[in-house]
Protein backbone atom coordinates (compact mmCIF):
# COMPACT_ATOMS: atom_id res chain seq x y z
CA UNK A 1 0.00 0.00 0.00
CA UNK A 2 1.16 3.60 -0.80
CA UNK A 3 0.73 5.68 1.69
CA UNK A 4 3.17 8.73 0.94
CA UNK A 5 3.93 10.22 -2.08
CA UNK A 6 6.74 13.39 -2.31
CA UNK A 7 6.76 14.81 -5.62
CA UNK A 8 9.03 18.15 -6.80
CA UNK A 9 8.99 19.57 -10.39
CA UNK A 10 7.30 17.06 -12.31
CA UNK A 11 5.21 18.73 -14.72
CA UNK A 12 3.28 22.01 -13.82
CA UNK A 13 3.71 20.56 -10.13
CA UNK A 14 6.16 22.37 -7.91
CA UNK A 15 6.17 20.89 -4.75
CA UNK A 16 3.91 17.97 -3.59
CA UNK A 17 3.37 16.44 -0.63
CA UNK A 18 0.20 13.53 0.07
CA UNK A 19 -0.61 11.50 2.99
CA UNK A 20 -3.10 8.62 1.49
CA UNK A 21 -4.57 5.00 3.35
CA UNK A 22 -6.51 2.53 2.23
CA UNK A 23 -9.69 2.31 0.24
CA UNK A 24 -10.34 3.71 -3.04
CA UNK A 25 -8.91 7.29 -3.90
CA UNK A 26 -9.72 9.81 -6.40
CA UNK A 27 -8.03 12.53 -8.38
CA UNK A 28 -10.14 15.23 -9.46
CA UNK A 29 -9.74 18.70 -10.58
CA UNK A 30 -10.19 20.61 -13.56
CA UNK A 31 -9.10 19.45 -17.14
CA UNK A 32 -5.13 20.01 -17.58
CA UNK A 33 -5.03 20.62 -14.15
CA UNK A 34 -2.22 18.43 -12.89
CA UNK A 35 -4.39 14.74 -12.22
CA UNK A 36 -2.38 12.91 -14.13
CA UNK A 37 1.31 13.79 -13.42
CA UNK A 38 -0.01 11.95 -9.93
CA UNK A 39 -0.37 8.85 -11.67
CA UNK A 40 2.74 9.58 -14.00
CA UNK A 41 4.79 9.91 -10.45
CA UNK A 42 3.61 6.13 -9.06
CA UNK A 43 4.50 4.68 -12.68
CA UNK A 44 8.08 6.48 -12.71
CA UNK A 45 8.25 5.12 -8.93
CA UNK A 46 7.68 1.69 -10.06
CA UNK A 47 9.75 2.04 -13.20
CA UNK A 48 8.42 4.16 -15.65
CA UNK A 49 9.76 5.09 -18.87
CA UNK A 50 11.68 8.50 -17.80
CA UNK A 51 11.52 11.60 -20.32
CA UNK A 52 13.05 14.51 -19.55
CA UNK A 53 10.01 16.68 -21.23
CA UNK A 54 8.29 15.57 -17.73
CA UNK A 55 11.02 18.09 -15.95
CA UNK A 56 9.02 21.68 -14.57
CA UNK A 57 10.07 24.59 -16.91
CA UNK A 58 13.08 26.36 -14.99
CA UNK A 59 14.22 22.98 -13.01
CA UNK A 60 17.04 20.87 -13.59
CA UNK A 61 15.32 17.77 -12.36
CA UNK A 62 12.47 15.92 -11.07
CA UNK A 63 11.82 14.38 -8.16
CA UNK A 64 9.93 11.21 -7.03
CA UNK A 65 9.11 9.55 -3.70
CA UNK A 66 6.79 6.99 -2.40
CA UNK A 67 6.77 4.87 0.69
CA UNK A 68 5.13 1.62 0.90
CA UNK A 69 4.11 -0.55 3.38
CA UNK A 70 3.77 -4.25 2.09
CA UNK A 71 2.54 -6.39 5.38
CA UNK A 72 5.03 -5.79 7.85
CA UNK A 73 7.80 -4.17 5.72
CA UNK A 74 8.12 -0.90 4.38
CA UNK A 75 9.96 -0.12 1.32
CA UNK A 76 10.71 3.48 0.15
CA UNK A 77 11.47 4.28 -3.99
CA UNK A 78 12.95 7.36 -5.58
CA UNK A 79 13.22 8.38 -8.66
CA UNK A 80 15.06 11.46 -10.06
CA UNK A 81 14.83 12.71 -13.61
CA UNK A 82 17.23 15.12 -14.80
CA UNK A 83 17.01 17.74 -17.59
CA UNK A 84 20.25 15.85 -19.02
CA UNK A 85 21.41 12.72 -18.52
CA UNK A 86 20.05 9.63 -17.31
CA UNK A 87 17.25 9.22 -14.60
CA UNK A 88 18.65 7.69 -11.24
CA UNK A 89 16.88 5.02 -8.73
CA UNK A 90 16.95 5.15 -5.34
CA UNK A 91 15.30 1.97 -2.99
CA UNK A 92 15.27 2.77 0.75
CA UNK A 93 17.97 5.58 0.36
CA UNK A 94 20.35 3.64 -1.47
CA UNK A 95 21.54 4.08 -5.22
CA UNK A 96 19.38 0.99 -7.31
CA UNK A 97 19.13 0.21 -11.14
CA UNK A 98 15.30 1.18 -12.64
CA UNK A 99 15.44 -2.92 -12.97
CA UNK A 100 15.20 -2.83 -9.48
CA UNK A 101 12.16 -0.25 -8.91
CA UNK A 102 10.72 -2.50 -11.93
CA UNK A 103 10.87 -5.80 -9.69
CA UNK A 104 9.20 -4.19 -6.70
CA UNK A 105 6.57 -2.12 -9.10
CA UNK A 106 5.34 -6.12 -9.81
CA UNK A 107 4.67 -6.82 -6.27
CA UNK A 108 3.31 -3.53 -5.33
CA UNK A 109 1.17 -1.70 -8.22
CA UNK A 110 -0.32 -2.47 -11.30
CA UNK A 111 -1.44 0.84 -13.30
CA UNK A 112 -3.97 0.73 -15.99
CA UNK A 113 -5.30 2.83 -18.55
CA UNK A 114 -2.10 3.51 -20.79
CA UNK A 115 0.16 0.40 -21.44
CA UNK A 116 2.09 0.90 -18.84
CA UNK A 117 3.31 -1.39 -16.30
CA UNK A 118 0.48 -3.78 -16.47
CA UNK A 119 1.44 -6.99 -15.28
CA UNK A 120 -2.47 -8.84 -16.62
CA UNK A 121 -0.57 -7.54 -20.02
CA UNK A 122 2.26 -10.16 -19.64
CA UNK A 123 1.33 -13.49 -21.35
CA UNK A 124 3.19 -15.25 -18.17
CA UNK A 125 0.71 -13.30 -15.80
CA UNK A 126 -2.40 -14.18 -17.80
CA UNK A 127 -1.07 -17.96 -17.64
CA UNK A 128 -0.86 -17.20 -13.68
CA UNK A 129 -4.02 -15.93 -13.89
CA UNK A 130 -6.06 -17.98 -15.26
CA UNK A 131 -3.81 -21.29 -13.34
CA UNK A 132 -5.26 -19.24 -10.79
CA UNK A 133 -8.81 -19.40 -11.38
CA UNK A 134 -9.51 -22.94 -12.98
CA UNK A 135 -7.73 -24.08 -9.79
CA UNK A 136 -5.61 -26.44 -11.74
CA UNK A 137 -2.86 -28.11 -9.78
CA UNK A 138 0.74 -27.68 -12.15
CA UNK A 139 3.25 -28.92 -9.55
CA UNK A 140 3.17 -32.41 -11.32
CA UNK A 141 3.53 -31.08 -14.44
CA UNK A 142 6.67 -28.54 -12.82
CA UNK A 143 7.94 -31.67 -11.53
CA UNK A 144 7.84 -33.63 -15.31
CA UNK A 145 9.26 -30.94 -17.02
CA UNK A 146 11.93 -30.55 -14.12
CA UNK A 147 13.06 -34.08 -14.62
CA UNK A 148 12.91 -34.24 -18.21
CA UNK A 149 15.01 -31.29 -18.36
CA UNK A 150 17.65 -32.96 -16.17
CA UNK A 151 17.91 -35.98 -18.78
CA UNK A 152 17.83 -34.25 -21.54
CA UNK A 153 20.84 -32.34 -19.82
CA UNK A 154 22.54 -35.58 -19.06
CA UNK A 155 22.19 -36.43 -22.66
CA UNK A 156 23.97 -33.39 -24.06
CA UNK A 157 26.71 -33.61 -21.58
CA UNK A 158 27.57 -37.13 -23.07
CA UNK A 159 27.84 -35.31 -26.34
CA UNK A 160 30.49 -35.97 -29.36
CA UNK A 161 29.40 -38.34 -32.55
CA UNK A 162 30.79 -41.99 -32.44
CA UNK A 163 34.25 -41.13 -33.86
CA UNK A 164 34.76 -38.25 -31.86
CA UNK A 165 33.94 -40.58 -28.86
CA UNK A 166 36.43 -42.97 -30.73
CA UNK A 167 39.35 -40.91 -30.95
CA UNK A 168 39.08 -39.74 -27.04
CA UNK A 169 39.02 -43.29 -26.22
CA UNK A 170 42.22 -44.51 -28.29
CA UNK A 171 44.05 -41.11 -26.67
CA UNK A 172 42.67 -42.01 -22.91
CA UNK A 173 43.53 -45.97 -23.23
CA UNK A 174 46.89 -44.85 -24.77
CA UNK A 175 47.48 -42.32 -21.61
CA UNK A 176 46.52 -44.70 -19.15
CA UNK A 177 48.65 -47.08 -20.46
CA UNK A 178 51.65 -45.34 -20.08
CA UNK A 179 51.35 -44.16 -17.00
CA UNK A 180 50.60 -47.48 -15.70
CA UNK A 181 53.55 -48.61 -17.32
CA UNK A 182 55.76 -45.64 -15.39
CA UNK A 183 54.20 -47.19 -11.93
CA UNK A 184 55.40 -43.83 -10.94
CA UNK A 185 56.07 -44.58 -7.13
CA UNK A 186 54.92 -41.46 -5.46
CA UNK A 187 55.54 -37.84 -5.79
CA UNK A 188 58.84 -37.69 -4.45
CA UNK A 189 60.55 -40.28 -6.54
CA UNK A 190 62.44 -38.03 -8.73
CA UNK A 191 64.27 -36.42 -6.11
CA UNK A 192 65.35 -39.79 -4.73
CA UNK A 193 66.70 -40.64 -8.24
CA UNK A 194 68.21 -37.68 -8.44
CA UNK A 195 70.15 -38.01 -4.99
CA UNK A 196 70.82 -41.85 -6.49
CA UNK A 197 71.79 -40.89 -9.51
CA UNK A 198 74.61 -38.42 -7.98
CA UNK A 199 76.06 -40.94 -5.82
CA UNK A 200 76.19 -43.87 -8.74
CA UNK A 201 77.65 -40.66 -10.99
CA UNK A 202 80.57 -39.89 -8.24
CA UNK A 203 81.53 -42.94 -6.93
CA UNK A 204 84.99 -42.72 -7.09
CA UNK A 205 85.18 -38.98 -6.01
CA UNK A 206 82.85 -39.90 -2.66
CA UNK A 207 85.29 -42.79 -2.12
CA UNK A 208 87.95 -40.81 -2.18
CA UNK A 209 86.38 -38.14 -0.26
CA UNK A 210 85.52 -39.87 2.50
CA UNK A 211 88.67 -41.61 2.82
CA UNK A 212 90.44 -38.47 3.06
CA UNK A 213 88.18 -36.56 5.24
CA UNK A 214 88.72 -39.48 7.51
CA UNK A 215 92.70 -39.47 7.64
CA UNK A 216 92.31 -35.78 8.12
CA UNK A 217 90.91 -36.11 11.41
CA UNK A 218 92.26 -39.72 12.51
CA UNK A 219 96.22 -39.30 11.55
CA UNK A 220 99.28 -38.63 13.42
CA UNK A 221 99.14 -34.69 14.18
CA UNK A 222 95.40 -34.53 12.88
CA UNK A 223 92.40 -33.05 14.84
CA UNK A 224 91.82 -35.54 16.72
CA UNK A 225 95.33 -36.23 18.03
CA UNK A 226 94.83 -32.41 18.65
CA UNK A 227 92.12 -32.93 20.99
CA UNK A 228 93.71 -35.59 22.93
CA UNK A 229 96.47 -33.39 23.75
CA UNK A 230 94.48 -30.66 24.83
CA UNK A 231 92.31 -32.85 27.23
CA UNK A 232 95.95 -34.31 28.88
CA UNK A 233 97.33 -30.93 29.55
CA UNK A 234 93.67 -29.40 31.01
CA UNK A 235 93.10 -32.61 32.68
CA UNK A 236 93.29 -32.63 36.62
CA UNK A 237 92.73 -28.59 36.28
CA UNK A 238 90.07 -27.26 38.63
CA UNK A 239 89.33 -24.15 36.40
CA UNK A 240 88.74 -26.44 33.28
CA UNK A 241 86.70 -29.86 34.36
CA UNK A 242 83.28 -28.17 32.13
CA UNK A 243 86.13 -27.29 28.68
CA UNK A 244 87.73 -31.19 29.71
CA UNK A 245 83.95 -32.84 29.53
CA UNK A 246 83.31 -30.87 26.12
CA UNK A 247 86.52 -32.05 24.62
CA UNK A 248 86.25 -35.79 25.59
CA UNK A 249 82.57 -35.08 24.33
CA UNK A 250 84.37 -34.07 20.60
CA UNK A 251 86.67 -36.57 21.09
CA UNK A 252 84.04 -39.10 20.86
CA UNK A 253 82.00 -37.42 18.37
CA UNK A 254 85.42 -37.64 16.12
CA UNK A 255 85.84 -40.89 16.27
CA UNK A 256 82.30 -41.44 15.28
CA UNK A 257 82.72 -39.71 12.42
CA UNK A 258 85.67 -41.06 11.24
CA UNK A 259 84.25 -44.39 11.44
CA UNK A 260 81.07 -43.71 9.37
CA UNK A 261 83.51 -42.21 6.98
CA UNK A 262 85.19 -45.35 6.49
CA UNK A 263 82.74 -47.22 6.54
CA UNK A 264 80.30 -45.32 3.96
CA UNK A 265 83.51 -45.24 1.71
CA UNK A 266 83.59 -49.08 1.74
CA UNK A 267 79.72 -49.13 1.09
CA UNK A 268 80.18 -46.81 -2.46
CA UNK A 269 80.86 -48.86 -5.47
CA UNK A 270 80.99 -48.18 -9.52
CA UNK A 271 77.94 -49.65 -11.06
CA UNK A 272 77.35 -48.18 -14.13
CA UNK A 273 74.53 -50.68 -15.07
CA UNK A 274 72.53 -48.99 -12.02
CA UNK A 275 73.83 -45.52 -12.98
CA UNK A 276 72.06 -46.27 -16.81
CA UNK A 277 68.97 -47.45 -14.71
CA UNK A 278 68.45 -44.84 -12.37
CA UNK A 279 69.27 -41.97 -15.85
CA UNK A 280 66.56 -43.71 -17.81
CA UNK A 281 64.47 -43.80 -15.22
CA UNK A 282 64.88 -39.93 -14.53
CA UNK A 283 64.37 -39.78 -18.59
CA UNK A 284 61.03 -41.15 -18.71
CA UNK A 285 59.50 -39.25 -15.51
CA UNK A 286 60.73 -35.79 -17.32
CA UNK A 287 58.89 -36.88 -20.47
CA UNK A 288 55.95 -37.71 -18.06
CA UNK A 289 55.89 -34.37 -16.44
CA UNK A 290 56.12 -32.62 -20.24
CA UNK A 291 53.32 -34.37 -20.97
CA UNK A 292 50.96 -34.42 -17.83
CA UNK A 293 52.23 -32.09 -15.42
CA UNK A 294 54.86 -30.18 -13.83
CA UNK A 295 55.07 -32.54 -11.03
CA UNK A 296 54.91 -36.26 -10.11
CA UNK A 297 52.30 -35.05 -7.92
CA UNK A 298 50.08 -33.44 -11.24
CA UNK A 299 50.82 -36.39 -13.08
CA UNK A 300 49.60 -38.57 -10.91
CA UNK A 301 46.81 -36.40 -10.20
CA UNK A 302 45.72 -36.94 -14.17
CA UNK A 303 46.09 -40.18 -14.10
CA UNK A 304 43.36 -40.20 -11.52
CA UNK A 305 41.42 -38.08 -13.00
CA UNK A 306 41.21 -39.60 -16.56
CA UNK A 307 40.34 -43.08 -15.20
CA UNK A 308 35.93 -41.93 -14.25
CA UNK A 309 36.16 -40.05 -18.26
CA UNK A 310 37.53 -43.31 -19.74
CA UNK A 311 34.86 -45.32 -17.52
CA UNK A 312 32.21 -43.12 -18.90
CA UNK A 313 33.67 -42.62 -22.76
CA UNK A 314 33.55 -46.65 -22.48
CA UNK A 315 30.33 -46.98 -20.85
CA UNK A 316 29.00 -44.36 -23.47
CA UNK A 317 26.44 -46.69 -24.91
CA UNK A 318 24.99 -47.84 -22.13
CA UNK A 319 24.29 -44.64 -20.35
CA UNK A 320 22.68 -43.43 -23.61
CA UNK A 321 20.68 -45.92 -23.41
CA UNK A 322 19.58 -45.60 -20.12
CA UNK A 323 19.08 -42.22 -20.15
CA UNK A 324 16.80 -42.41 -23.15
CA UNK A 325 14.57 -44.87 -22.01
CA UNK A 326 13.86 -42.61 -18.92
CA UNK A 327 13.43 -39.49 -21.24
CA UNK A 328 11.13 -41.33 -23.17
CA UNK A 329 8.87 -42.13 -20.09
CA UNK A 330 9.44 -38.29 -19.14
CA UNK A 331 7.60 -36.91 -22.60
CA UNK A 332 4.93 -39.18 -21.68
CA UNK A 333 4.54 -38.36 -17.86
CA UNK A 334 5.42 -34.64 -19.38
CA UNK A 335 2.30 -34.90 -22.30
CA UNK A 336 0.15 -36.54 -19.98
CA UNK A 337 0.34 -34.28 -17.04
CA UNK A 338 0.16 -31.19 -19.60
CA UNK A 339 -3.16 -33.03 -21.17
CA UNK A 340 -3.99 -33.19 -18.09
CA UNK A 341 -3.51 -29.21 -17.01
CA UNK A 342 -4.82 -28.27 -20.48
CA UNK A 343 -8.27 -30.10 -19.73
CA UNK A 344 -8.69 -27.63 -17.04
CA UNK A 345 -7.40 -24.69 -18.32
CA UNK A 346 -10.02 -24.80 -21.18
CA UNK A 347 -12.90 -25.87 -18.88
CA UNK A 348 -12.16 -22.74 -17.34
CA UNK A 349 -11.87 -20.22 -20.01
CA UNK A 350 -15.71 -20.13 -20.71
CA UNK A 351 -15.76 -19.55 -17.23
CA UNK A 352 -13.83 -16.46 -16.85
CA UNK A 353 -14.71 -14.88 -20.19
CA UNK A 354 -18.12 -15.09 -19.23
CA UNK A 355 -17.45 -13.44 -15.58
CA UNK A 356 -15.63 -10.27 -17.08
CA UNK A 357 -18.14 -10.34 -20.57
CA UNK A 358 -20.31 -9.62 -17.36
CA UNK A 359 -18.18 -7.14 -15.56
CA UNK A 360 -18.03 -5.58 -19.30
CA UNK A 361 -21.75 -4.63 -19.51
CA UNK A 362 -21.88 -3.09 -16.48
CA UNK A 363 -19.12 -0.67 -17.47
CA UNK A 364 -20.24 0.52 -21.05
CA UNK A 365 -19.17 -1.95 -22.91
CA UNK A 366 -22.11 -3.82 -23.50
CA UNK A 367 -21.22 -5.39 -26.70
CA UNK A 368 -17.42 -6.07 -25.60
CA UNK A 369 -16.23 -10.28 -25.95
CA UNK A 370 -13.31 -11.47 -24.11
CA UNK A 371 -11.57 -14.29 -25.51
CA UNK A 372 -9.55 -16.36 -23.36
CA UNK A 373 -6.80 -18.68 -25.60
CA UNK A 374 -4.81 -21.23 -24.49
CA UNK A 375 -3.43 -22.71 -27.77
CA UNK A 376 -3.09 -25.47 -29.75
CA UNK A 377 -0.82 -27.21 -28.16
CA UNK A 378 -0.53 -29.04 -24.28
CA UNK A 379 -0.31 -28.06 -21.71
CA UNK A 380 -1.58 -24.45 -22.74
CA UNK A 381 1.31 -22.36 -21.77
CA UNK A 382 0.64 -19.96 -24.60
CA UNK A 383 -2.78 -18.53 -22.68
CA UNK A 384 -3.46 -15.04 -24.03
CA UNK A 385 -7.04 -12.61 -22.43
CA UNK A 386 -8.12 -11.00 -26.17
CA UNK A 387 -10.49 -8.35 -26.62
CA UNK A 388 -13.35 -7.66 -29.40
CA UNK A 389 -14.82 -4.11 -28.00
CA UNK A 390 -16.95 -3.51 -30.45
CA UNK A 391 -19.15 -5.92 -32.95
CA UNK A 392 -17.46 -6.80 -35.79
CA UNK A 393 -14.23 -6.53 -34.17
CA UNK A 394 -11.80 -9.23 -34.15
CA UNK A 395 -10.91 -10.12 -30.79
CA UNK A 396 -6.78 -8.89 -30.23
CA UNK A 397 -4.82 -9.38 -27.66
CA UNK A 398 -5.05 -6.54 -24.96
CA UNK A 399 -1.77 -5.45 -25.79
CA UNK A 400 -3.49 -4.18 -29.14
CA UNK A 401 -6.06 -2.38 -27.21
CA UNK A 402 -6.33 1.34 -28.47
CA UNK A 403 -8.46 3.23 -26.41
CA UNK A 404 -6.86 3.74 -22.58
CA UNK A 405 -10.42 3.57 -21.22
CA UNK A 406 -11.68 0.33 -22.73
CA UNK A 407 -8.60 -1.31 -21.78
CA UNK A 408 -9.00 -0.07 -17.97
CA UNK A 409 -12.31 -0.92 -17.60
CA UNK A 410 -10.92 -4.16 -18.82
CA UNK A 411 -8.61 -4.42 -16.81
CA UNK A 412 -10.97 -3.52 -13.71
CA UNK A 413 -13.55 -6.15 -15.27
CA UNK A 414 -10.94 -8.72 -14.85
CA UNK A 415 -9.82 -7.50 -11.09
CA UNK A 416 -12.92 -8.17 -9.86
CA UNK A 417 -13.33 -11.52 -11.03
CA UNK A 418 -9.60 -12.77 -10.58
CA UNK A 419 -8.82 -10.38 -7.15
CA UNK A 420 -5.35 -11.75 -6.93
CA UNK A 421 -2.91 -8.59 -7.79
CA UNK A 422 -0.67 -6.44 -6.09
CA UNK A 423 -1.67 -4.27 -2.90
CA UNK A 424 -2.17 -0.93 -4.68
CA UNK A 425 -3.63 -0.39 -8.19
CA UNK A 426 -4.44 2.31 -9.98
CA UNK A 427 -6.87 3.34 -12.27
CA UNK A 428 -6.47 6.17 -15.65
CA UNK A 429 -9.27 7.02 -18.18
CA UNK A 430 -11.35 4.34 -16.65
CA UNK A 431 -14.28 6.40 -16.85
CA UNK A 432 -13.65 7.52 -20.32
CA UNK A 433 -16.76 8.66 -22.66
CA UNK A 434 -19.55 7.07 -20.65
CA UNK A 435 -22.31 8.64 -17.82
CA UNK A 436 -25.05 8.25 -16.37
CA UNK A 437 -25.84 4.23 -14.85
CA UNK A 438 -22.50 3.35 -16.66
CA UNK A 439 -20.58 5.83 -14.82
CA UNK A 440 -22.35 4.32 -10.96
CA UNK A 441 -21.72 1.23 -12.26
CA UNK A 442 -17.99 1.75 -12.68
CA UNK A 443 -17.80 3.39 -9.14
CA UNK A 444 -19.37 1.03 -7.42
CA UNK A 445 -17.06 -1.71 -8.99
CA UNK A 446 -14.40 0.45 -7.92
CA UNK A 447 -15.49 0.36 -4.29
CA UNK A 448 -15.60 -3.38 -4.61
CA UNK A 449 -12.77 -3.76 -5.23
CA UNK A 450 -11.14 -1.07 -2.82
CA UNK A 451 -12.07 -3.27 -0.28
CA UNK A 452 -8.98 -5.78 -1.25
CA UNK A 453 -6.92 -3.78 -2.37
CA UNK A 454 -5.75 0.23 -2.38
CA UNK A 455 -7.37 1.82 -5.25
CA UNK A 456 -6.75 5.29 -6.60
CA UNK A 457 -8.71 6.34 -9.98
CA UNK A 458 -8.06 9.86 -11.78
CA UNK A 459 -12.19 10.53 -12.65
CA UNK A 460 -14.45 13.27 -13.85
CA UNK A 461 -17.16 11.54 -12.79
CA UNK A 462 -19.06 12.70 -10.08
CA UNK A 463 -20.51 9.24 -9.29
CA UNK A 464 -17.34 7.75 -9.24
CA UNK A 465 -15.80 10.31 -6.94
CA UNK A 466 -18.89 10.58 -4.73
CA UNK A 467 -18.06 6.57 -4.12
CA UNK A 468 -14.39 6.77 -2.83
CA UNK A 469 -13.05 6.63 0.88
CA UNK A 470 -11.41 10.50 0.26
CA UNK A 471 -10.96 12.76 -2.64
CA UNK A 472 -7.83 14.55 -4.06
CA UNK A 473 -8.46 17.39 -5.94
CA UNK A 474 -5.38 19.27 -8.21
CA UNK A 475 -5.96 22.89 -8.74
CA UNK A 476 -3.96 24.78 -11.07
CA UNK A 477 -2.69 28.03 -10.28
CA UNK A 478 -1.23 31.15 -12.94
CA UNK A 479 1.13 33.32 -11.73
CA UNK A 480 3.21 35.85 -12.68
CA UNK A 481 6.91 36.50 -11.81
CA UNK A 482 9.91 38.90 -13.48
CA UNK A 483 10.53 35.82 -15.92
CA UNK A 484 7.16 35.64 -17.01
CA UNK A 485 3.58 33.75 -15.94
CA UNK A 486 4.22 30.29 -14.32
CA UNK A 487 1.54 27.74 -13.65
CA UNK A 488 1.55 25.13 -10.23
CA UNK A 489 -0.35 22.54 -9.43
CA UNK A 490 -1.38 21.52 -5.76
CA UNK A 491 -3.10 18.58 -4.48
CA UNK A 492 -5.31 18.55 -1.41
CA UNK A 493 -7.33 16.08 0.40
CA UNK A 494 -10.95 17.35 0.65
CA UNK A 495 -12.67 17.61 3.69
CA UNK A 496 -16.76 17.11 3.53
CA UNK A 497 -17.74 20.85 3.07
CA UNK A 498 -14.89 21.05 0.04
CA UNK A 499 -15.69 17.77 -1.21
CA UNK A 500 -19.60 18.78 -1.96
CA UNK A 501 -18.44 21.96 -3.55
CA UNK A 502 -15.87 19.66 -5.66
CA UNK A 503 -18.48 17.17 -6.46
CA UNK A 504 -20.74 20.10 -7.82
CA UNK A 505 -18.66 21.34 -9.76
CA UNK A 506 -17.79 18.40 -11.19
CA UNK A 507 -21.56 17.80 -12.06
CA UNK A 508 -22.49 21.42 -13.38
CA UNK A 509 -19.20 23.00 -13.60
CA UNK A 510 -20.27 25.27 -10.73
CA UNK A 511 -19.09 24.77 -7.42
CA UNK A 512 -21.97 27.50 -6.07
CA UNK A 513 -24.99 26.29 -7.67
CA UNK A 514 -27.58 25.45 -5.10
CA UNK A 515 -28.83 22.70 -7.27
CA UNK A 516 -25.58 21.50 -8.22
CA UNK A 517 -24.46 21.14 -4.08
CA UNK A 518 -28.05 19.58 -3.26
CA UNK A 519 -27.40 16.48 -6.30
CA UNK A 520 -24.11 16.51 -4.70
CA UNK A 521 -24.96 16.28 -0.87
CA UNK A 522 -27.39 13.40 -2.71
CA UNK A 523 -25.03 11.16 -4.20
CA UNK A 524 -22.44 11.32 -1.20
CA UNK A 525 -25.52 10.60 0.99
CA UNK A 526 -24.05 10.37 3.97
CA UNK A 527 -20.81 9.30 2.79
CA UNK A 528 -18.69 11.76 4.00
CA UNK A 529 -17.69 11.88 7.51
CA UNK A 530 -14.25 12.72 9.34
CA UNK A 531 -11.91 15.52 8.70
CA UNK A 532 -9.95 13.67 5.35
CA UNK A 533 -12.78 13.96 3.36
CA UNK A 534 -13.17 9.79 4.05
CA UNK A 535 -16.17 8.08 4.19
CA UNK A 536 -17.56 6.08 7.63
CA UNK A 537 -16.19 2.81 7.76
CA UNK A 538 -17.51 0.58 5.48
CA UNK A 539 -18.48 -3.17 6.79
CA UNK A 540 -16.80 -6.02 5.49
CA UNK A 541 -13.67 -4.02 4.57
CA UNK A 542 -10.62 -6.36 4.55
CA UNK A 543 -7.25 -6.68 3.74
CA UNK A 544 -5.55 -9.07 1.33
Amino acid sequence: MLTELHIEDLGVIAALDLVVGEGLTVFTGETGAGKTMLVEAISLLVGGRADASVVRAGATEARVEGRFVDGDDEIVLARVIPVEGRSRAYVNGRLATVGSLVEHGRRLVDIHGQHVHQSLLDVAAQRGALDRFAQVDLEPLRRARARLTEIDAALAALGGDVRTRAREIDLLRFQLDELDAAAITGPDEDDELERREDVLSGAQAHREAATSAAEALAADGSALDAVRTAIAVLGGRAPFVELEHRLRSVAVELDDVVAELRTAAEAIDDDPEALARVTERRQLLRHLRHKYGDTLGEVIGFRTGREPVSARLEGYDDAVARLELRARTGRRRRTARGRGGRCGLTAATGLLAAAVQAGLRELAMPRAEIVVDVGDDDPGDEVTFLLAANPGSPPLPLTKVASGGELARTMLALRLVLIEAPGTLVFDEVDAGIGGTAATAVGAALAQLSRTHQVFVVTHLAQVAALADRQVMVTKQVTTTPDGERTTATATVLGDDARVAEIARMLSGSPDSAAAREHAAELLGGQVGGPDGGRRARKGRGRR
